[in-house]
């Protein structure tokens, strides 16, 4: 955290303060110390006088014990000196800017932690919203592209199906033609063995048209004739009936799958 200008001066101020207490406390103990050395009296001190004249020629008398020095009273314990009124303001003063430096100091800590909180809230939000907002255009972009795959998937199957409809058609058509060509060669075929199986009748006229109903069975034998629309006779039709029975088995057809039991044949022998 950066510490600001005006927090620097009340630290200085509170610091010279500090150091202004302790140098008046150091000044006034020594004060008490002097004080106290020169009230402290002096001990007497012991001797005897002696004239000078009398010591001539004469042995020196012992010379006497000094008297002990009387000891000088302990001091009182009277403890550390009692601030004055204006240290204890000054202390008071000292200790009171310190509280309120220290309780600015931790509002601005509280302030700051605070306003790193909310920042801190603040760009995890803008950061979720962000990802929210790239997810959502991802989502977005890849709905698109799916629903761009799918329609191009329902028309390439739509395509697809065209394509094989009409490859059916065709190849249905083409089949339809050659087994129509096919179906008509083999009723060609059976129609001629018929005509030279029958015995034409007195009464037969020129011109004789017969649709033929011939039920057969594999193998080509027939089991029933018919006869439908038909210009001939009764003679004319028995004798249509027999030869279709003596043309029997007929001819078989080009391609098995062609094979039919029910067989509608004109037989025109002209």
């Amino acid at each position: 955290m950066v510490q600001r200008a005006s927090d620097r001066w009340i630290s200085i101020a509170l610091s010279l303060l500090l150091h202004g207490a302790l140098l008046a406390l150091l000044v006034y103990g020594w004060w008490m110390f002097r004080e106290e050395r020169r009230a402290a009296p002096t001990p007497p001190i012991a001797a005897i006088v002696i004239d000078a004249r009398t010591l001539k020629g004469l042995e020196q008398p012992p010379a006497p014990r000094p008297a002990a020095a009387p000891q000088p009273p302990p001091p009182e314990d009277v403890g550390p000196p009692q601030p004055t009124p204006e240290e204890r303001a000054a202390r008071e003063q000292a200790d009171q800017a310190r509280r309120q430096a220290q309780e600015q100091k931790a509002a601005e800590e509280r302030a700051a932690a605070e306003r790193a909180a909310a920042e801190k809230a603040a760009a995890e939000r803008a950061a979720a919203e962000k990802a929210a907002a790239a997810r959502a255009a991802a989502e977005k972009v890849a709905a698109k592209a799916a629903a761009e795959r799918a329609r191009q998937e329902e028309q390439d199957r739509r395509e697809r199906e065209a394509e094989l409809k009409l490859s059916l058609a065709a190849e249905e058509h083409a089949e339809v033609a050659r087994n129509g060509a096919a179906v008509a060669s083999w009723e060609s075929m059976i129609a001629q063995k018929i005509t030279h199986a029958w015995l034409r009748p007195p009464t037969a006229k020129a011109g004789i048209d017969c649709m033929l109903n011939v039920t057969q069975v594999p193998g080509g034998d027939v089991t029933q004739v018919s006869i439908g629309v038909c210009n001939g006779d009764q003679a004319v039709r028995e004798s249509i009936e027999r030869a279709v029975y003596r043309a029997s088995p007929l001819p078989a057809p080009p391609d098995p799958a062609l094979f039919d039991r029910n067989l509608k044949i004109r037989f025109k022998p002209d």
